[in-house]
């Protein structure tokens, strides 16, 4: 994406309240100047302008896929908003998801929506422990599809203790691309074109240098 859709991106999840600033206890324990919550996005426009984002990723990277995955749960709706933006553009895609628990009645199994075959796109929204998403990756695993990428709207960037970034360590148990449409970095240098915001610039930049890897 371009340094203006970045912006623009990072304007919507501000608007949306996705974005808070502050002081927030993570589940590692720091304590972070900022939160992202794409749980706030719950309404039919907002939705449509999320979808748009991720589809836009989605093309720019040059990704082919058959599939777009959500997990449960918050993927869900990100991956069927994104279906509909893609296919606004000409690609038709199916779209797939996880249970959190198997049914042992009906269609039964633990995966929902389009066969899971081909090449597979996971969608979520921010990788933080990552569980959802390797949860999901290892009911794939158990099907004839190959993930090919994931796409995230957020990259903390932020290391592990081992000195690894969340993305660059699914990007090696994939084998695969995890694209993000913003990342910590991005954000800096929106919160930097405005002087009233420098306290808060401060902060998050002695964050990124404590807790970070570009």
């Amino acid at each position: 994406m371009t340094m203006a859709n970045q912006a623009a991106f990072i304007e919507f999840m501000l608007d949306q309240d996705v974005l808070q600033f502050g002081e927030f206890t993570l589940k590692s324990g720091r304590q972070s100047p900022y939160f992202f919550n794409l749980g706030k996005v719950a309404a039919g426009a907002a939705f449509a302008k999320l979808g748009q984002a991720y589809a836009e990723a989605i093309i720019t990277s040059g990704l082919e896929f058959d599939v777009l995955f959500g997990p449960a749960y918050k993927g869900i709706p990100i991956a069927v908003a994104t279906s509909v933006a893609l296919a606004e553009k000409g690609v038709e895609v199916g779209v797939a998801y996880n249970r959190k628990e198997a049914k042992d009645h009906g269609e039964g199994g633990w995966l929902v929506g389009a066969d899971v075959v081909g090449r597979v796109l996971l969608i979520d929204d921010v990788l933080t422990s990552g569980k959802a998403i390797r949860e999901a990756v290892a009911l794939i695993e158990e099907t004839d599809a190959k993930i090919v990428g994931a796409v995230i709207a957020m990259d903390r960037q932020e290391i592990n203790l081992d000195g690894v970034t969340a993305v660059g360590a699914l990007a090696e148990e994939l084998k695969a691309s995890v694209i993000s449409i913003a990342n910590m970095q991005d954000l800096i240098e929106y919160l930097g074109q405005d002087t009233a915001q420098t306290g808060l610039l401060g902060r998050m930049r002695s964050y990124q240098a404590e807790y970070c890897r570009l």
